[in-house]
């Protein structure tokens, strides 16, 4: 499946990209909303493409190939923001765009276990070199750490007894792939681990989702690499110079808002929409994945 960029049109309208200005997508993904800051930015605008992912950044230099040297790929976290900018002199920066979303290529084709519709190795690291895996957590952390983690980072109602069932399952044998913690997951939720079947709703939740979640945060350190990023944005953005961000889970969206409260109260930032703005029924028509999207904009 090719990767839709989610509220590209949304995303266009508030950042405002014009000619030969400089932008930032901290997590390029397969380079979707990229491309069209760089067709709005020619001839001469600088784009920073940074991801996490070696595979995301290898895909997009295929994808953005035509806009040459105007594009600097960046093989790292957007906790170093302030660090890769300076290194790679790309100023003045006119906007950012953070999109916290996993591309359909990472879902589907990566083979890490991000996706429990796939029976894969529990991996859920989006940089091959962080050292701890989702099958080391799951098999080393005791249950009160699993619990916590399940409960902080995903919201799980049933933190405490899933955390139980994979300490038990988990002396029988090494827990080592998705199906394997699915099937945990499924007995300790007494549901069927399964996709929904033709005519169910497809956007029922899956009962190992918030699991998937809170491992694949914990594995990245996902929030407190965020927290490291919001910190430079003021810096790094020239005056007029915006910030996008699409989250997809509460997390994300909550820790966004408190810092842009605070900084908005101190009078560095504006915000541009109080309320997120959020996907079109037109296209969640399109791309179901773009329904729990919310995106927030700033200007400094």
């Amino acid at each position: 499946m090719a990767h839709i960029p989610v509220l590209l049109k949304e995303v266009l309208e508030y950042l405002d990209p014009k000619p030969n200005q400089n932008f930032i997508d901290a997590t390029v993904g397969d380079g979707g909303h990229a491309k069209e800051i760089l067709k709005l930015t020619a001839p001469y605008g600088k784009f920073l493409a940074i991801d996490r992912d070696q595979d995301s950044i290898i895909r997009t230099r295929v994808n953005l190939e035509k806009f040459g040297k105007r594009v600097l790929f960046i093989n790292d976290s957007f906790s170093n923001l302030k660090k890769i900018v300076e290194e790679n002199k790309v100023k003045p920066v006119w906007g950012i765009l953070f999109d916290f979303g996993m591309s359909s290529s990472q879902l589907e084709d990566s083979g890490r276990g991000f996706s429990f519709q796939k029976n894969e190795i529990l991996d859920m690291r989006y940089d091959i070199k962080t050292p701890i895996t989702a099958e080391d957590i799951i098999n080393s952390y005791s249950e009160k750490e699993l619990e916590e983690i399940f409960r902080k980072w995903g919201e799980e109602p049933k933190a405490k007894l899933i955390a139980r069932a994979i300490i038990e399952a988990r002396k029988w044998k090494r827990i080592k792939t998705t199906k394997e913690l699915l099937d945990v997951i499924g007995k300790t939720v007494k549901k069927r681990s399964r996709l929904p079947a033709r005519g169910e709703a497809r956007h029922r939740r899956h009962p190992a989702t918030l699991v998937f979640q809170a491992l694949r945060i914990e594995t990245n350190q996902e929030l407190a690499e965020m927290e490291k990023a919001l910190l430079a944005i003021p810096k790094l953005l020239k005056k007029g110079g915006r910030a996008a961000f699409i989250s997809f889970h509460s997390l994300e969206d909550r820790l966004i808002k408190n810092w842009a409260k605070d900084l908005n109260k101190k009078g560095i930032i504006k915000i541009l929409n109080k309320k997120p703005t959020t996907s079109s029924v037109e296209e969640i028509k399109i791309n179901p994945r773009s329904r729990s999207a919310k995106l927030r904009v700033y200007e400094i």
